[in-house]
């Protein structure tokens, strides 16, 4: 039974992964088809032609709405009320269309309506109302930068998570600092390469992105614990990949519709492509639900504070502090949040800062060696044993938020025992001084001098 539920919970999450990405990918992206893509017409006479003959070809594949007029249809197009805009007249045809909104569309698009106005008779006449950039061929770059924005706020979050003398005002402020130079450094790779225009509109929308995705990264990792990577990865690769516009979202199936009007990728995609090839129209909407993300986050911190403030006051309110930040919840795919016994030593990068450090010396303040030092929880549990070095320090990390005792012994002295809240963003120190049992205080004594 150990051995079975070790690897149950050793391969829970990847399982889970890979049964996500083995169906959203395949299901997103194996033979797109039209599904519910708006089309205006110029001439309302025949509307219901031109829908039942788009019918014929895709069952439930198109919306077709009527217009005054030619000029109505192409303005329809550029504000992004429409895909597509058809209007006809004797033996000519046009049909407005965006390659923005990517090429896949358009050839749907520009097939469907060639047989249209071939039964008509009619020549038909593409125009391009929004071309993409020469490099952009596909129309789709915006999605791989949009990926590159999305995922290192994920793991932004991740490494932030480790970082436990940092509190949240300052895992908040990293954030921004790095979201500023993502969006700078990816915006002009872009415009320099060629890749798409030179707008600067983009970077706020960039900023925007991985802002919103590390803020509510940070805010659910304390709700999702040792589950955080198959959120993380979930939401940001499995459900936002598929439905941000690698394939037209018109030609995805609903649920991968459904998901692009809420995912943090595809709202920035289109937000985007919005304010780079279509003047800023449609522009609000995914900007808003960037910010609903950045503002969810926040929600979920201010309500993990208030968790933990609520209970310290409940386990001594004379050792509260006014600012109370969150436990450090580590990522299980990067680094076990268990605690652990530190090496003292000149910090290198890379390495786990201590939470909990200190010394222990005798009376006279000469450092004892190989002194106990044994943490424990609120309940008297303990979490972490260790013993002091040749300097008499010890250091600890890994450990909640709350408060602990730490427990010294050495043989022949009174043991000492304190009570210590432990708070991330806060390093705390607490130093020992152990007496002879002949000469000394009492463990009680020793307790309570401190």
């Amino acid at each position: 039974m150990p051995l079975a539920g070790t690897l149950a919970e050793a391969l829970t999450i990847p399982a889970l992964l890979f049964l996500g990405l083995l169906f959203c990918f395949p299901l997103a992206f194996h033979e797109p088809q039209p599904n519910h893509v708006k089309i205006v017409n110029a001439d309302p006479a025949v509307e219901r032609k031109i829908d039942t003959a788009l019918q014929r070809q895709h069952p439930g594949g198109f919306e077709v709405a009527a217009v005054a007029g030619a000029r109505e249809a192409r303005q329809a197009v550029l504000d992004r009320g429409a895909v597509a805009g058809y209007a006809a007249r004797g033996r000519h045809a046009v049909l407005y269309v965006a390659k923005a909104n990517g090429v896949a569309l358009e050839q749907v698009l520009t097939k469907g309506f060639t047989q249209l106005a071939a039964h008509d008779h009619q020549r038909l006449t593409v125009t391009d109302v929004a071309p993409t950039v020469r490099k952009d061929g596909l129309g789709a770059t915006l999605v791989h930068f949009g990926i590159a924005w999305n995922v290192p706020g994920y793991i932004l979050a991740t490494t932030l998570l480790r970082a436990v003398t940092f509190n949240r005002r300052k895992k908040l402020m990293t954030i921004a600092g790095a979201a500023a130079l993502f969006s700078v450094a990816g915006f002009f790779v872009g415009v320099g390469l060629g890749f798409f225009p030179d707008e600067p509109s983009a970077l706020a929308i960039a900023f925007l992105l991985t802002t919103a995705v590390a803020t509510f990264s940070l805010g659910v990792a304390p709700f999702t614990k040792q589950f955080f990577p198959l959120v993380g990865l979930g939401l940001y690769i499995v459900l936002s990949v598929p439905s941000s516009g690698v394939a037209p979202v018109q030609l995805l199936p609903g649920f991968f519709q459904g998901l692009h009007a809420v995912m943090p990728l595809g709202n920035a995609v289109d937000a985007l492509k919005g304010v780079l090839y279509f003047h800023g129209a449609g522009v609000l909407k995914p900007v808003l639900v960037l910010c609903a993300w950045t503002t969810a986050g926040m929600v979920l911190l201010g309500l993990d504070a208030w968790r933990h403030h609520r209970m310290a006051v409940r386990r001594g309110p004379e050792d509260e502090q006014e600012d109370v930040p969150e436990p450090p919840v580590e990522d299980p795919s990067v680094e076990a949040p268990t605690p652990t016994a530190l090496p003292v030593h000149r910090h290198h990068f890379g390495e786990p800062l201590p939470m909990l450090e200190g010394t222990v010396h005798d009376g006279e303040q000469h450092p004892l060696r190989h002194a106990a030092v044994t943490v424990m929880d609120a309940g008297g549990r303990q979490l972490v044993r260790t013993a002091t070095n040749a300097r008499g320090e010890y250091a600890v990390t890994g450990l909640p938020e709350g408060y602990i005792s730490v427990v010294v012994s050495y043989p022949g002295r009174n043991p000492v025992v304190r009570q210590k809240l432990l708070q991330s963003g806060v390093a705390v120190r607490s130093d020992f001084t152990m007496h002879d049992r002949r000469n000394g205080m009492s463990p009680l004594a020793a307790a309570q001098r401190h």
